[in-house]
Order: C-alpha cells, then sequence, then structure tokens
C-alpha cells in the first residue's frame, strides 16, 4: 500500500463510492444445489427413528425481485381488427329454429320444450313433436276462374231474388200508377203517383201488373167487391190493357142516370155543396168551374169538379148495371170519358175481373212539364204539398 493511500485511510475520511448503475443487473438463472432434497431425506430419517409422522414442509415460495416496470410503448390502434372465433365448439342450434327448419320440435329431456313448470298441455315421452303446418295463403292465380264464376252466380242470385221481391210486390201487395190526365181533378192531378194496393180486390188474371195475364181463369182469387167511392184503377174493358182510374159511382144492380148535371142513384138525386168556384185553363181554353162536396148514400163524401149544366154527358139515358159490373166516374165530370160513354168509344161498364186495386195514397207529385232525363225539372215542378196524401 503506498503512502497516499494509508494517509488517506488514516486521516478517517471516507472513500469515495462507486458508481453503479441504478438498472438491476440481469437476474441470473438460479442454481439448483439439491440442499432442499437432502434435507427432506434427513428429516425423513429422523422421523424413522423416532416415529413421528412427518409433515411435508409447504414449498417455500420463490422469491421475487421487485422489478421496476418498463417504459411502456404505446404502439398505434390498427384500422381494422378482426376478431378470430374463440376455439371453443360451437354451441348447437335452438330447438326451436332447428324444429322450424326441419319441421318437428325435439323435446328437451322429458317435456316439451316450451313448459319449464311440467305445465305442458301434454308430454309424449320424450317422443318428437309435430309442428302444424303453417296456414296456407291461397293464391288469387290459383282459382281466378273459380272465383269469377262464384262472382258472377251471386250476382245472378242477386238479380233472381231482387226480382222475386219486385215480383211479389208488384203483383200481391202494390203496384205504383201515374195520373195521365185531369179526369179525377180535384182530388187527383196529372203528374201524381199514386200507390195501389193489389189485394183489396183479390187477384185475376187482369191484376198482375205485368205485360202477361196471370193463369187463373175467369173471376176473381180471394175476391171482394168494391165499396161504392172506392177509387179504383181497372183494365179498359174494351182492349183488357190500358190501365184507367176512376171511381165506382155504381154497383150492381144499380140505375144510373144523370139529370140537369145532377148524379141520381136508383131515382135519387146526390146531394152536392158547392164549396168553391173558380176558372181553369184546359183544351178549350180558360173556363168557369165549381168544386162540389158530393155525398153518396152510404155516407162517402168527397169533392167533384164541374163547368156546369149543358155539357154532353149532363143529362143521359139510364144505365142498370148487370151483376158482376161496375159503374164509373171521373170526378172531372165534364172533362172524363167513363161509363157515360159507350164501351166503342169509351169505358162502357166495367167487368169485376178487370179490377186491378184500389188507389191508396200519392206518393209524390209533380206538375206537367217535370222531365225524367232533367234532373232540374224535377226541383222546378215539384209539388210537396201533394206528397203522402191519403186519398178519399
Amino acid at each position: 500500500m503506498d503512502e497516499e493511500h494509508k494517509r488517506d485511510v488514516t486521516d478517517g475520511s471516507e472513500p469515495t463510492p462507486v458508481e453503479t448503475s441504478d438498472a438491476p443487473a440481469a437476474a441470473e438463472p438460479a442454481v439448483d444445489t439439491g440442499a432442499g432434497e437432502v434435507d427432506a431425506a434427513e428429516a425423513a430419517f429422523a422421523a424413522s427413528e423416532s416415529g413421528l409422522p412427518v409433515q411435508p414442509e409447504a414449498p417455500a415460495e420463490p422469491a421475487t425481485a421487485e422489478v421496476e416496470p418498463a417504459a411502456v410503448v404505446t404502439e398505434p390502434e390498427p384500422v381494422a381488427t378482426v376478431s378470430e372465433p374463440d376455439p371453443v365448439q360451437p354451441a348447437a342450434p335452438e330447438p326451436v329454429l332447428a324444429a322450424a327448419a326441419a319441421g318437428t320440435v325435439a323435446a328437451a329431456a322429458s317435456r316439451p320444450i316450451w313448459s319449464d313448470q311440467g305445465d305442458a298441455p301434454f308430454d309424449d315421452g320424450g317422443k318428437t313433436e309435430k309442428v302444424p303446418p303453417a296456414a296456407r295463403v291461397k293464391d288469387d292465380e290459383d282459382d281466378g276462374g273459380r272465383s269469377a264464376g262464384s262472382e258472377t252466380l251471386e250476382i245472378v242470385k242477386t238479380i233472381v231474388v231482387a226480382l222475386a221481391i219486385a215480383f211479389v210486390l208488384r203483383v200481391l201487395l202494390f203496384q205504383p200508377f201515374t195520373i195521365p190526365s185531369a179526369s179525377m181533378e180535384p182530388n187527383l192531378y196529372e203528374g201524381d203517383y199514386i200507390v195501389v194496393s193489389k189485394w183489396t180486390y183479390g187477384y185475376s188474371k187482369y191484376s198482375s201488373g205485368l205485360p202477361i195475364n196471370l193463369p187463373l181463369g175467369e173471376g176473381r182469387v180471394f175476391g171482394r167487391a168494391p165499396e161504392r167511392g172506392d177509387i179504383v184503377v181497372f183494365k179498359l174493358p174494351r182492349d183488357d190493357r190500358t190501365d184507367y182510374i176512376k171511381r165506382v159511382i155504381g154497383l150492381p144492380g144499380d140505375r144510373i142516370q144523370m139529370i140537369g148535371n145532377v148524379l141520381h142513384i136508383n131515382g135519387q138525386p146526390v146531394n152536392d155543396v158547392v164549396v168553391s168556384r173558380g176558372e181553369v185553363e184546359d183544351v178549350f181554353g180558360p173556363r168557369s168551374m165549381i168544386q162540389a162536396r158530393e155525398t153518396l148514400p152510404n155516407g162517402r163524401s168527397f169533392l167533384i169538379q164541374d163547368f156546369g149544366p149543358g155539357g154532353d154527358l149532363d143529362d143521359t139515358p139510364v144505365y142498370e148495371v148487370p151483376a158482376g159490373h161496375y159503374f164509373m166516374m171521373g170526378d172531372n165530370r165534364d172533362n172524363s170519358i167513363d161509363s157515360r160513354v159507350q164501351e166503342s168509344a169509351g169505358v162502357g161498364l166495367v167487368p169485376e175481373e178487370n179490377l186491378v186495386g184500389k188507389a191508396e195514397i200519392i206518393a209524390f207529385s209533380w206538375s206537367p212539364g217535370a222531365s225524367l232525363f232533367n234532373p232540374v225539372s224535377w226541383f222546378a215542378n215539384v209539388r210537396p204539398s201533394r206528397f203522402f196524401r191519403v186519398l178519399d
């Protein structure tokens, strides 16, 4: 040892520390010397000599050196990450989906899969349940012909039913008529639409209201005689086709005559009471007229219209009404072709089988000039005051 070094030691100054690196040295692999196995063998030998059980010692946990973490270098995130599937065995498809594809549902364990509480409606002991097939949607193209045929058949049925109802109404119950002239004023005016009851006098071959006659033979079925004063629709005797409307004045066995513009029944004048006077214009121009209330022997009372004495039909011979016939007159006494005119030119006596029905009510009314093909004329010529008027 040189002199200077000795001097430094003897002076008591501390030696200058040697700089060492802060980083730990690389860990050397531990060398197994086998000391642990020797110690264990010796302990086992000592225990065998003493007869005590030997408790195996827990392996000592290797001491781990605390190493400071190295600096973490952040790598840029990849643009797209493709996740690799886990190497796990793929799960089996759900039973319901598999059943929907195969058409059957496999029972899980011993119960249907839709019940986990044992409340399934049935249990087939683990057998396979068949799923009902899905409802089939009918394609219109598959049965297009049949659908068209069905629709046509339904239309035909509807038409047949409508015709049957119209036939029953028209033949057996009611029939509408339009008044074409002024022969029944002041009770019925031209343009009135009336409803006639068909059952009142029964039915005959002329009462159908159809272009053809009913095959009922002569006379009437369920016939009933009209009363004096009824307004009646009948077939004109000279052609048995044209519909006329008049009032029944003479019954079978009666004698009817006009004397001085006054009606006589069985030799007795009928009471007339004038209720109004006025002027009307017809094909002959303006004329004075009166309206009177006439009362028949049976008490029926109604208004008549007359242009005064001197008319062609104000004085007539006596008409004797035979059995099965009726004497008809219009309420417009001087403007009506009725039973006062011989059958060859007028009405004559009307057989009972020619009766069609009794006029009951005025349903609607339009003044002359209304046209079916001109809707504007409907509103211009309507007469609402005459709607639903019951006839005397």
